[in-house]
C-alpha cells in the first residue's frame, strides 16, 4: 500500500506523477452559454513559466464572502493576506506535451466553489498523465464566475475614447429563496451543469480533432499541440459535492463517460428515475463526517451486479477535505470552519487522488501502475473503510439535509 508521510508544510503539493503540470483557462463564446474551463495537463518542463496564481481573481474572494454569510470587506482583506500569493504546482501556459494519447477526465466543482479549488486533486491527477478539464459552471451554484456581454450604444463614453467592445459581467452564487421548491432549484441547476459537462466534453474532442479555438481570454497557449492527444475511449467524468451529483448526472446523459467518481457526493438533486439510466461504474469516496443515511441510501440505489459501483468511506474526513483550503489553512482555522477533520489532510488527499487512478485505470482500461492502490477500492487500508460509517438500518434514516 505504500506509505502516507505528513507533508511537512503548508500549501498545495505537486502532483506525484512523472509528468510536469501546466495550466490553462479557455472561455469559448463570450456569453454565460459558452464553455469555461481550466485545463490541467502534462506539459513540457520549461523554467521559463511561472505557477499558476490559485485564486485569479478579487471578485471570488467576494464571492467566498457571501457563501460564507460574512462581510464582503473583511474576507476579501484576510484572503487577500492570507491566499493572494499562493500559487499551484502547475505551469500557466506552459506548452502542452504531445506524443501520447492521454485519458480526459471532466471535473466539476461543488457548491459555493469554482474552477481553480480543485487543484490538489487536478494536478495529482494530470501529473500521472491525464488531461483534466475543471468546469467553472454558470448555474448560479458558484460563489462567483464572469462571463462577457457586448456593450450597448447607450453606454456612455467621449467620442475621441477607445472602448472595449466586451465588458466583463460576474456572476454571484444564488440560493433558493425562503418558501421556494428547494428540489425543484437544484434540479435546474444540476440540468445546467450536466449541460456544461457535455459541452466541455465536445469542446475537449474538438480540439483533439484539430478544430481551432477561439479563446475569449488572453492567452498564448498553443491548442494545435492538442490535436490526436487525447484518447477519445477513455473518458471519465468526476466532481466533489453537487460536482459529485453533477458527475453521475452527466453519466446518465452520455455513454462517452465511461465511469465516474463522486466525491462526498450530495445527491439531493438526483430524480430516482436517472438511476436506471446508469450503466457505467462509479466509484463514491465519501468523507466520515458529512454523510447521513438519507443521502447513502441514495448512492445505494445505484448498486449493481452487472457493473461495479464502489464505495469507501476516509476515516477522520470532514466535506472539505477534498478541495484545497484543507491543505492552506492552520489547524484553527481549519476546525473553525471545518475544512479540517483528524486526518493529515495531504494523507486525505493522496487517498482521493490514487483510489480514483486505480478506478480511472480499471475501468478505462490503462496499462498503468495505478493497481497499486486497488486495495483502496476495497475500503482496505489504515485510513478507509468499505462502504459508510453510518447505521443503514430503516430505524436511523434522518431527514434530508
Amino acid at each position: 500500500m505504500g506509505s502516507y508521510s505528513s507533508v511537512p508544510f503548508c500549501g498545495i503539493p505537486p502532483g506525484k506523477g512523472p509528468h510536469t503540470v501546466g495550466c490553462t483557462d479557455l472561455m469559448t463564446d463570450h456569453t454565460i452559454q459558452g464553455s469555461f474551463l481550466r485545463l490541467f495537463y502534462p506539459c513540457v518542463d520549461n523554467d521559463e513559466y511561472e505557477e499558476a496564481v490559485w485564486i485569479p481573481r478579487r471578485e471570488y474572494y467576494l464571492g467566498l464572502a457571501d457563501t460564507l454569510n460574512l462581510n464582503r470587506m473583511m474576507v476579501d482583506i484576510l484572503f487577500s493576506f492570507y491566499f493572494g500569493s499562493v500559487k499551484c504546482p502547475a505551469k500557466m501556459n506552459a506548452p502542452f506535451k504531445p506524443g501520447e494519447k492521454y485519458p480526459l477526465v471532466i471535473f466539476s466543482h461543488g457548491l459555493g466553489a469554482f474552477r481553480t479549488l480543485y487543484s490538489a486533486i487536478c494536478i495529482g491527477l494530470a501529473s500521472q498523465g491525464f488531461v483534466v478539464a475543471a468546469v467553472e459552471h454558470r448555474d448560479e451554484s458558484a460563489s462567483a464566475t464572469f462571463y462577457f456581454r457586448e456593450r450597448s450604444s447607450a453606454d456612455g463614453c467621449q467620442e475621441d475614447e477607445v472602448r472595449e467592445p466586451l465588458e466583463e459581467v460576474w456572476l454571484y452564487g444564488k440560493s433558493p429563496k425562503p418558501g421556494a421548491d428547494k428540489f425543484s432549484f437544484r434540479f435546474e441547476q444540476v440540468q445546467k451543469r450536466a449541460d456544461e459537462c457535455l459541452r466541455a466534453l465536445d469542446l475537449m474532442l474538438d480540439i483533439n480533432n484539430g478544430k481551432p479555438v477561439s479563446n475569449v481570454l488572453p492567452s498564448n497557449f498553443n491548442w494545435t499541440l492538442l490535436k490526436d492527444s487525447i484518447d477519445v475511449q477513455k473518458v471519465a467524468a468526476a466532481g466533489h459535492s453537487f460536482g459529485g451529483a453533477t458527475a453521475i448526472k452527466a453519466l446518465g446523459r452520455d455513454t462517452r463517460f465511461r465511469c465516474a467518481v463522486a466525491l462526498d457526493a450530495w445527491m439531493f438533486s438526483l430524480r430516482d428515475e436517472i438511476f436506471s439510466t446508469i450503466h457505467q461504474p462509479i466509484l463514491f469516496i465519501n468523507s466520515e463526517k458529512f454523510q447521513w443515511v438519507n443521502n447513502i441510501i441514495l448512492m445505494k440505489k445505484l448498486d449493481s451486479t452487472s457493473v461495479e459501483r464502489k464505495m469507501i468511506t476516509i476515516k477522520g474526513s470532514v466535506h472539505l477535505s477534498f478541495p484545497d483550503f484543507t491543505l492552506l489553512t492552520g489547524y484553527l482555522i481549519g476546525k473553525i470552519f471545518n475544512l479540517k477533520g483528524e486526518i493529515d489532510p495531504y494523507v486525505g488527499m493522496d487517498i482521493s487522488i490514487n483510489v480514483t487512478l486505480a478506478f480511472l485505470q480499471r475501468h478505462l482500461g490503462l496499462q498503468r501502475d495505478f493497481n497499486q492502490w486497488d486495495p483502496l477500492i476495497d475500503g482496505v487500508g489504515e485510513f478507509v473503510i468499505p462502504g459508510t460509517n453510518l447505521n443503514l438500518s430503516p430505524g436511523h434514516a434522518k431527514a434530508s439535509k
